[in-house]
């Protein structure tokens, strides 16, 4: 899967789970100040990225993510290495 079928991913994710406009959901986007994403907001969309990978992302991983970009990196970094 390239980086931008995950990245429309997650927009879509961002939409339905979180009713967030997904002209906001840039690239550059921080989750946490400019998309209004909690903690418990991000534990549900590490959940959900599940259903993308089949493979749980490390809680460490997604500790570093803070952009739109940064949880796309994160899936294509976990969906391409080897198991």
């Amino acid at each position: 899967m390239t980086h931008d079928e995950i990245y429309a991913w997650v927009v879509k994710v961002l939409h339905e789970s979180f009713e967030i406009d997904p002209a906001a959901a840039t690239p550059d986007a921080n989750l946490y100040t400019d998309l209004d994403i909690d903690s418990i907001d991000a534990v549900d969309l590490m959940l959900r990225t599940r259903e993308l990978t089949g493979k749980r992302v490390s809680p460490e991983v997604f500790k570093s993510v803070r952009t739109v970009q940064d949880v796309v990196n994160a899936l294509h970094d976990v969906m391409t290495q080897a198991d």
